[in-house]
């Protein structure tokens, strides 16, 4: 079974599943995937360290807009508004646990604080929290300098 997927099924027998190919996903059809899902992965540094959080997010054009809570982690994210903005990556994926199929997309760029009233409004009334937060007041806007995407196929 060394060039075979495998999963564990009931009783921890293990099945094979055929191998998977990975195809790149060129820059506009890894963001459109990125576009049809709205759960995603943050990935920043937190006092000098790695940190990854789960996130909900919408695009607006190409870049990755998400909302943040008083208090959250991910304040570190919010800069002073005249600096370039912090490096992040974003990770979203569908794949599906039994058949192993599915996509995969990272993007790589900076983000930087949204500060326009109106925006803000707008990306709340489209951006519910998946989880029940503090005050949400804020937002960060990624634009994607890298975007990598691969799709698993049979």
């Amino acid at each position: 079974m060394k060039d075979e997927a495998t999963r564990t099924t009931v009783g921890d027998r293990r099945e094979s599943v055929a191998p998977r190919r990975t195809g790149r996903l060129g820059r506009a059809e890894a963001l459109r995937l990125l576009g049809s899902v709205s759960l995603g992965r943050i990935v920043f540094t937190h006092q000098a360290l790695p940190a990854i959080r789960p996130v909900n997010h919408l695009m607006d054009g190409e870049d990755i807009i998400v909302r943040l809570h008083d208090g959250a982690t991910l304040a570190s994210l919010v800069t002073p508004i005249q600096a370039a903005g912090v490096v992040v990556a974003y990770e979203a994926d569908v794949i599906d646990p039994e058949t192993h199929l599915g996509w995969s997309v990272v993007v790589t760029g900076y983000a930087r604080q949204v500060t326009d009233e109106n925006e803000l409004a707008r990306f709340a009334a489209r951006l519910r929290p998946w989880a029940r937060q503090p005050a949400v007041n804020t937002a960060v806007r990624i634009r994607p300098d890298l975007v990598t995407g691969l799709r698993l196929t049979v």
